[in-house]
């Protein structure tokens, strides 16, 4: 049985093989996009893709975990993103490097996946939640040092070594997880993987209104970053003429700012609870959004002001992100994998889609990034005022 602390550290590094996998070679994607003489459309698929391949992956993720347990189809998806992530490290061509990033995405789609419902399985929403807040501060950490690493490598060694740096990453992971994380689904779902069955409980999932209110917030809190995270090495690089050691900084103190909201997200859930909590999360995030929305339209748009109003937006995704991964599976305790697979596929087609503007918006400004950043601020904030207040406490348990 895993004990709170070591489920938070398990869960971490699981859930920081999503920032390892798109943030630690982002400094690296101007380069690349340069030597690999690819177009901007195809550079912004190395993103994208990965999030196509990850939302798709968790609807087969998620069931398996039903159905075979979790730790079993941990390592097989650790095991593939290794394999792929090696594949990205030496890849020849640009759709060569597509085609594994499309692979590492099914691979990270189990270790999201199993992660999420190991969290349903050890704890109830609330008690999930400060776990989960506990979790995402070193997945903070994650998301601090993968900008940074990535950077410097992307200096000294050229733009394969943050791909070589996420290969090893993720093969250390995989041997974490073998030899000290056990299996904490207490029963298994013999008909999970039944047609009749999966369409069943899926219905039962995405027809439950505090399913839906949390998963809108999390995909919409998501987008925001992922927009951040796919515009910002073309904007912070090529419009503010920063280095990719100086870009990695940016990122890092972005995830700083991250990292800071998880522990006032903490001391926010015991006294105002999950709804109450996201409630003042959206301050932070139409500040961001709102604030960088302004620095675009400047002709000389400032690096300190862009710097702020992104710390600010990321500061908001702190406190939303825990409360939205525990609310999302509150209500399902029987198929808590189904659950964040449907939630893990929606908030990864809002930041495929975000990838595929980005390819055709990017224009040498920062423009689309703050434009699109203020889009999804006020998306976010209008369903933390709203659904989330009337269903987001809503965890009566559905059987499934």
């Amino acid at each position: 049985m895993l004990t709170p602390a070591l489920a938070a550290l398990a869960m971490a590094l699981l859930l920081g093989l999503q920032p390892v996998t798109t943030d630690l070679y982002l400094p690296a994607l101007p380069l690349l996009t340069v030597e690999l003489h690819a177009p901007m459309s195809a550079a912004q698929l190395t993103m994208s893709l990965v999030l196509l391949a990850f939302g798709i992956g968790q609807l087969v993720m998620g069931p398996l975990s039903d159905r075979f347990g979790r730790k079993p189809v941990l390592l097989g998806g650790l095991g593939l993103h290794g394999a792929a992530s090696i594949g990205c490290a030496l890849a020849p061509s640009i759709d060569t490097l597509i085609a594994c990033r499309a692979f590492q995405g099914l691979g990270l789609a189990a270790s999201i996946v199993c992660a999420r419902a190991m969290l349903r399985d050890l704890y109830e929403p609330r008690q999930g939640a400060h776990v989960m807040s506990w979790a995402l501060s070193g997945l903070g950490v994650l998301a601090l040092a993968s900008p940074l690493l990535g950077g410097w490598l992307t200096a000294h060694l050229g733009w394969r070594a943050p791909l070589a740096a996420v290969a090893v990453i993720a093969v250390a992971t995989w041997a974490i997880v073998a030899a000290l994380v056990p299996e904490t689904s207490a029963q298994r779902d013999a008909q999970a993987l039944q047609p009749r069955s999966l369409a069943r409980s899926l219905a039962s999932v995405v027809s439950h209104p505090t399913f839906r209110a949390w998963t809108a917030l999390s995909s919409l809190t998501y987008g925001g970053l992922f927009l951040l995270l796919a515009a910002s090495s073309f904007v912070y690089i090529g419009v503010l003429g920063l280095t990719p050691w100086g870009y990695g900084m940016a990122m890092a103190s972005s995830s700083f700012s991250y990292m800071a909201a998880t522990f006032y997200c903490r001391r926010l859930l015991p006294r105002h609870g999950l709804a109450g909590t996201v409630k003042r999360g959206a301050v932070f995030t139409v500040a961001g959004g709102l604030g960088m929305a302004a620095m675009s339209l400047s002709d000389s748009p400032a690096l300190p002001g862009v710097l702020l109003a992104h710390w600010l937006y990321n500061f908001g995704h702190g406190i939303h992100q825990p409360c939205g991964q525990a609310g999302t599976v509150g209500p399902f305790p029987r198929s808590a994998g189904v659950a964040s697979a449907l939630a893990g596929f929606f908030l990864a087609i809002v930041a495929f889609f975000v990838g595929l503007w980005l390819g055709q918006a990017l224009n040498g400004t920062l423009r689309p990034m703050g434009m699109g950043l203020a889009f999804f601020a006020l998306g976010t904030a209008g369903i933390a005022l709203t659904l989330v207040q009337r269903h987001g406490e809503h965890f009566e348990a559905v059987p499934t």
